[in-house]
């Protein structure tokens, strides 16, 4: 079994965050900005395709290098 452990992405449920939070949020984030959700998407449909069958017990951290 695989996991994959997704950092902020820009979706409904950080529209309650203020521009403060917002910035201070990325601020942490090397790539200075939140996932997309597609990305995180495209994570999980590498470690769900054949060429991965190969991969097991691994965390993939999609965070954009959250400090």
């Amino acid at each position: 079994m695989n996991a994959v452990c997704p950092g902020y992405v820009d979706t409904e449920a950080l529209a309650a965050m203020s521009e403060d939070e917002r910035k201070a949020a990325q601020a942490k984030i090397p790539m200075r900005r939140f996932a997309r959700p597609e990305e995180v998407a495209a994570a999980i449909r590498f470690l769900a395709c054949p060429e991965a069958s190969y991969i097991t017990g691994s965390v993939l951290k999609v965070d954009g290098g959250i400090l």
